[in-house]
């Protein structure tokens, strides 16, 4: 047979819709209208999110690596320093900023029937801790429902001018932090890690997540540094993945009290993660 007779590649894909169209008009419909859902999701999404000028995630790939802890931290150090800065747990399973912050306020309902998110510290917060009626109760959804709480979240509230807002992601590969990728344009990534094999090779996992959806990674933070966890990682991480080591976080008993994030408590914990916040803003100023 020759070239002209033979049908092209593009011949063959038109030829599949169309057939796809004409035996399953219904499907069809369906797909369209699911994308039109999507789309407009989005378009709410970003009017919401229009005055944050900076949107950066926190994320690990392991849980139990102290994330949370580094993002409430690391959000109360800039706004100690005057930005103006939210934090979102978007943490389904286990939402936990709400009892870092010592936070006891509930988020209040705008005219616009938006919700305004409570203020602590400096920061605004809004977590899905709000939503349960127990906080000892476990969250038991499947994929769809974490989608459609993590949009609903996205859509329905009012967080006015910021400069940053952190969003705690978490941990794992999985719905959660896959729909803020999909759904949210994020600036960048801090990947948290500890000192331990284990802890290296998942953040390896979330850092290699993060730039398959070609997402930028602002680089990586060593949690619970020196003592008995040893440390290195971080640096060994940042190195072998051509990243920004942003700096690492000693384990200390300051931790233990949890009236304050504790950058407010100590001065060594403040000069820390103002080293890692100075780094991490030089970053993404230059992505």
């Amino acid at each position: 047979l020759s070239n002209a007779s033979s049908p092209q590649p593009h011949q063959f894909h038109l030829a599949s819709e169309n057939s796809m169209a004409q035996q399953n008009p219904a499907q069809a419909r369906a797909r369209i209208e699911g994308m039109k859902r999507q789309f407009e999701q989005k378009r709410q999404i970003e009017e919401s999110l229009s005055g944050i000028r900076n949107k950066i995630g926190v994320y690990s790939g392991k849980g139990g690596v102290g994330k949370t802890t580094v993002a409430v931290n690391l959000a109360t150090t800039l706004a100690n320093d005057g930005a103006k800065v939210g934090i979102l747990d978007i943490d389904i399973d286990c939402p936990n900023v709400v009892r870092a912050m010592n936070l006891s306020e509930q988020p209040l309902v705008g005219e616009d029937k938006k919700m305004l998110p409570p203020e602590r510290f400096g920061l605004k917060v809004m977590s899905m801790a709000f939503f349960q009626e127990n906080e000892d109760e476990a969250i038991i959804w499947r994929g769809p429902m974490i989608h459609n709480a993590i949009n609903q979240m996205l859509q329905s509230t009012d967080w006015g001018e910021l400069d940053y807002l952190f969003i705690d992601l978490p941990p794992g590969t999985s719905d959660a932090p896959l729909t803020i990728m999909q759904v949210l344009t994020m600036d960048g990534f801090v990947v948290v890690t500890t000192p331990q094999e284990l802890a290296k090779v998942d953040a390896k996992r979330s850092i290699n997540m993060i730039r398959k959806l070609q997402v930028n990674v602002l680089g990586v933070v060593e949690n619970m540094s020196g003592g008995v966890f040893g440390s290195g990682a971080g640096k060994e991480i940042s190195d072998e993945l051509d990243l920004d080591f942003l700096g690492a976080i000693a384990l200390r008993a300051d931790y233990q009290d949890m009236s304050k994030p504790t950058s407010l408590l100590s001065n060594e914990v403040l000069d820390e993660y103002r080293t890692i916040s100075e780094k991490t803003l030089a970053v993404l100023a230059s992505t």
